[in-house]
């Protein structure tokens, strides 16, 4: 059975539900999305990825700056909806806009709660070095990702496994589980199970402090935390010549079995290995500010590091 549905969501992780929840044949009303903000070089403002991607399919999109007045809770209400499904929409939701939707509000989380509630689950669980994650759909209460679980699927996270590939990956197979959901949910099928208090864990905002490497950690704990940032922030290092410091960010680097002071070059040949607090990490792909990627050997002929020199 079709739904009547509000769409709740703004960065490119929504915008694979939303297309799902559409060709699966169910009536969105409106799409809600965070207002444009200043991006590019001309600082002008620019729509979120669900705003540009509903407005091309003919959607009606709100933006408001925030759901605690009482105007737009009343334009909420008035949509007259079963469910408000919500991916990343980046508003808190207050209770009047919880209790509107005849069904509730549905929220698609990636994490396996309770571990990793919050703003960044998808990163802080390969900086962690979980082995696994997943997708969640969860019945939404006023708590912060503390609503009762519907619907789960578990993803193992790879060795080589980036924050921008878990990302696609948990958006793919998200939306596949929130069609089903919402399936169960027009049949009244669906199961809530309550969530458990032990294994309660945060997923911060990612700070840009957090970018930086230090180099004095393990190098097992480096290559989770640089694959975490990539593609975004990037973790970075930095060199300095005289009076200038250039930044760098790591792209693909894998722990290797040698030792040194933490921050030393220890070898240019098949890479530039950097010696950790533990081990040794040898990066094969990097950026410059300002520049493309590039492989390690072509940094190298446009940039002098020299073996022995220590970063810090």
């Amino acid at each position: 059975m079709s739904l009547r549905i509000a769409f709740m969501g703004t960065p490119d992780f929504s915008v694979t539900v939303l297309a799902e929840i559409l060709g699966a044949g169910h009536e969105v009303v409106a799409v809600y999305s965070q207002p444009p903000r200043k991006a590019g070089r001309g600082m002008s403002e620019q729509p979120g990825a669900v705003h540009r991607f509903a407005l091309d399919a003919g959607l009606t999109v709100r933006t408001p700056l925030s759901l605690k007045g009482a105007d737009e809770q009343e334009a909420f209400a008035a949509l007259d909806i079963d469910v408000a499904v919500v991916v990343a929409y980046g508003l808190i939701l207050p209770k009047p806009i919880l209790d509107a939707p005849r069904k509730g509000c549905l929220n698609l989380h990636a994490s396996l709660l309770p571990r990793w509630r919050g703003a960044a689950p998808i990163q802080r669980a390969i900086m962690a070095g979980d082995a696994e994650t997943g997708v969640m759909v969860m019945q939404m209460d006023e708590g912060l990702d503390t609503g009762p679980v519907l619907l789960a699927e578990h993803i193992a996270i790879g060795a080589d496994a980036t924050s921008g590939s878990l990302h696609d990956d948990l958006s793919s197979v998200g939306a596949s589980l929130m069609v089903r959901a919402l399936a169960a949910l027009s049949r009244d099928t669906l199961v809530a199970v309550l969530q458990q208090d032990v294994g309660v864990t945060y997923a911060k905002k990612i700070e840009k402090d957090e970018a930086r490497v230090d180099w004095a950690r393990p190098a097992r704990d480096l290559d989770c935390h640089i694959r975490g940032l990539t593609p975004f922030p990037g973790a970075f290092f930095e060199v300095s010549r005289g009076d200038t410091k250039t930044r760098v960010k790591i792209l693909r680097a894998a722990p290797v079995a040698d030792t040194g002071a933490s921050g030393t070059v220890l070898s240019l040949t098949d890479g530039i290995t950097i010696a950790c607090g533990d081990g040794a990490l040898c990066i094969t792909q990097l950026q410059r500010a300002g520049k493309g990627p590039m492989s390690a050997g072509d940094f190298l002929r446009g940039f002098d590091l020299t073996q022995g020199e220590r970063l810090v």
